[in-house]
């Protein structure tokens, strides 16, 4: 039954009426990770009126998550989030079912879990090995599921295997070498950037259980939160890519040890060959990202790539790498494809690392060789932690 009063604002748009506030009562909404993303997704979707919401986590409440973990509170530290977070949502409205599932996702349970007659997901997760997990059973159950991905003052959203669409590794063919991407713990985010992306999460589970707008299937849509810009990238289905039949491919991820461990730095290149190469990781990658001290190592090793500095005019302005190249906008370098050499790999970077990818992925859309494009992690503030004496400002 739906409490008129409760969503009276949502029965009097057109597009929801009570046929789908409906709807909303009877979905079943399942969110990996009561985080940063979790929190506030969690939030709108109880205050929407999903009638069924799950929620995974196998963490405890720290003090250093309510910077950013809003549906948590300095009262529930050291309590499981998932306990944590069903308090919130039923002290919001106690009339929604909600699932506490007190585990860490993995190849073992995932089926079984995501069986449980979930219409959505959503993912809060901070880990490449399980938005891999995510995207393999989500396409093998046919569920649709909304990623969100959150660094320093940018974020990303789009969903993945919606109506037919592309799914995450379509987008991202293989997982970038373990390491390569810091999660919040490692590189730091601003505290209201969750929200932002969380609440986009929310708004397109919505969309997609009532049936209504455009999602952003087949849309990567990328928020700085710095410079209040967004920005759209558009995708497509690899309908040459065999469609997923098991869990064996990311299983072996879950098994690696370099993908196991905690602590970023215990991950280092140990083959020098794959060094020397520069390209032995990512040959199958959209994205091949690269740290600074990798760039030293082959800069030392006769490594001279051609430096595209895809930030701001202004940025640029006041700080900048000695040997860049060429800067522009990571929004306008398809009109550059041409002038990028033909004989050198490309260097891409931006402030933090996100605005980069979105240069390359343009790139790589227009034609340009994929295997000679390299995002630098961390972009220009990585650049002055390592080798501030190579910055101008």
């Amino acid at each position: 039954m739906v409490d008129l009063s409760r969503h009276a604002r949502h029965i009097s748009l057109p597009q929801v009426g009570i046929k789908g506030q409906q709807k909303l009562s009877d979905a079943n909404v399942l969110v990996v990770g009561a985080g940063g993303l979790g929190s506030p997704a969690l939030l709108y979707l109880a205050a929407a009126g999903i009638g069924r919401v799950g929620i995974i986590d196998d963490d405890i409440v720290d003090i250093s998550n309510l910077q950013r973990q809003i549906i948590h509170s300095t009262n529930n530290v050291a309590k499981p989030k998932s306990q944590s977070a069903k308090e919130s949502i039923n002290s919001l409205d106690p009339a929604i079912k909600v699932v506490s599932i007190e585990e860490r996702l993995t190849p073992d349970n995932a089926i079984a879990i995501l069986q449980q007659g979930w219409d959505v997901l959503i993912d809060g997760t901070d880990n490449i090995p399980t938005r891999y997990l995510i995207d393999d059973a989500c396409s093998m159950l046919g569920i649709p599921w909304i990623y969100g991905s959150i660094h320093r003052f940018e974020g990303q959203v789009t969903v993945f295997n919606h109506n037919d669409g592309p799914c995450y590794r379509d987008l991202f063919p293989e997982a970038p070498p373990a390491g390569a991407v810091p999660n919040c713990e490692e590189g730091g985010v601003l505290g209201v950037l969750p929200g932002v992306i969380g609440s986009i999460q929310a708004t397109e589970a919505i969309k997609i259980i009532l049936e209504i707008g455009e999602s952003l299937s087949g849309r990567l849509l990328i928020y700085d939160a710095e410079l209040m810009k967004f920005n759209t990238l558009k995708f497509s289905k690899n309908d040459a890519r065999e469609p997923v039949s098991d869990l064996e491919k990311v299983t072996k991820m879950f098994d690696s040890s370099q993908w196991c461990s905690t602590d970023s730095n215990d991950f280092e290149i140990d083959n020098e060959q794959e060094v020397q190469k520069g390209k032995a990781s990512h040959e199958n990658t959209m994205i091949a990202e690269i740290t600074v001290e990798e760039v030293i190592q082959k800069r030392d090793n006769g490594w001279s790539p051609f430096i595209l500095d895809v930030r701001s005019e202004m940025e640029y302005d006041q700080a900048r790498i000695a040997t860049v190249d060429l800067q522009i906008e990571h929004d306008r370098v398809q009109s550059i494809v041409n002038d990028l050499p033909a004989d050198r790999d490309v260097l891409v970077h931006c402030r933090s690392g996100m605005r980069s990818q979105l240069a390359i992925m343009l790139l790589t859309q227009s034609g340009f060789d994929s295997s000679r494009l390299f995002n630098l992690t961390g972009g220009i503030q990585a650049w002055h932690a390592a080798k501030p004496d190579e910055i101008i400002d």
